[in-house]
């Protein structure tokens, strides 16, 4: 039995393609949530909506601090790993949980599969890249979506044998739910024209944590705002600091975190999409929408090569000033990286039927 493991709402894009590519090809498979994120728009509509199984065990480990976090996830997963036995586990991603299980299931000898395996910002002061970093070195399994990913692990002593190239189950999931995504039309519900408003999300703690750095940048955004309307998901970490530092603009429109379904329609018909998200990069790169990245760095470099992303840090002038140029000379990039083609999900099942038959 295969255990596929998810604590978070990027977690659930990355495993539903490699879930349901398993389920197609007879492979008995259990999910486990870690309740990693909990509440309903985070997490339960997400299943819904993707097509995924309910958990077969839900750990509800909750928030926390990074340390906190992590150390819930092990003390509730141990025990059900040492129950269920699965010969393998795959975790996905970079969050707290893929580290937390890797870790337990490594210490209990079993192997372990990483999807989205190899990325790096090379900036130890992201705690996704810590997890990046170990998940990866304790994995058996690796599976990447970009060709620097592969570099990336093999500069780092990893086994060639270990390293697969199979492209982006995010992408897989996007293309498989963007007809239906487009159908709903959910600018509608905010007034919206298409492609006449942009999208707005924020959550790394050197942007929402810092007020100086969050001011800064809604300080952009409130200028920004006056030349396309913006539409701002506000994750729950970003919320409280949000009050303390926005004041009203009539044309940023701040709303509850949203279910994949509405965000992918939203994100597809925006002019422009303003974001410190890894995901959010790849998304924009497949949808050929402008995608400015508020930090200094990425771990998804393909997103600059093949993509509309640019990277323009957190400064107020640069923001605009790169957030003006792109609604007065819209582009939308037509190509995709390889193998971002909507089978990352398949290649991944082949690639196990065949290492549990050896």
């Amino acid at each position: 039995m295969i255990c596929n493991l998810v604590g978070a709402r990027p977690n659930f894009m990355k495993m539903a393609p490699v879930v349901k590519a398993l389920r197609a090809r007879g492979v008995p498979q259990m999910l486990i949530h870690t309740g990693q994120h909990y509440d309903a728009q985070m997490s339960k509509i997400f299943f819904e909506e993707l097509g995924m199984p309910k958990p077969d065990l839900d750990l509800g480990v909750g928030s926390g601090s990074h340390a906190e976090q992590t150390a819930r996830v092990m003390l509730a997963l141990e025990p059900a790993l040492r129950q269920v036995k699965p010969a393998l586990v795959i975790v996905a991603g970079d969050v707290n949980s893929t580290l937390a299980a890797a870790l337990v299931a490594a210490k209990l000898q079993i192997p372990v599969a990483h999807v989205e395996a190899g990325l790096r910002s090379f900036d130890r002061s992201m705690p996704e890249e810590i997890n990046r970093v170990l998940t990866d070195h304790v994995a058996d399994l690796l599976f990447t979506t970009e060709t620097r990913g592969d570099e990336n692990l093999l500069r780092e002593g990893i086994a060639r044998e270990k390293i697969f190239f199979v492209g982006n189950c995010m992408i897989d999931s996007l293309d498989a739910h963007l007809q239906t995504a487009l159908t709903r039309e959910p600018w509608k519900q905010f007034s919206f024209e298409e492609n006449a408003y942009g999208v707005v999300t924020l959550h790394r703690p050197s942007n929402v944590d810092d007020v100086t750095n969050l001011k800064e940048i809604m300080r952009a955004l409130a200028r920004v705002s006056e030349r396309v309307p913006l539409l701002f998901p506000v994750h729950p970490r970003t919320r409280a600091k949000l009050d303390v530092v926005m004041p009203p603009f009539h044309r940023i429109v701040t709303v509850e975190p949203l279910g994949y379904l509405d965000f992918l329609g939203l994100m597809a018909q925006a002019r422009v999409v303003l974001t410190d998200s890894g995901g959010v990069q790849e998304e924009t790169t497949a949808l050929g929408v402008p995608c400015l990245t508020l930090r200094e760095n990425t771990e998804r470099p393909v997103t600059l090569e093949w993509g509309t992303n640019q990277l323009i840090g957190n400064r107020a002038e640069k923001i605009f000033e790169t957030a003006r140029h792109v609604l007065e000379v819209p582009h939308r990039q037509t190509m995709r990286p390889p193998l971002w083609d909507g089978h990352a999900g398949e290649r991944i099942a082949d690639i196990l039927v065949d290492w549990m038959t050896r």
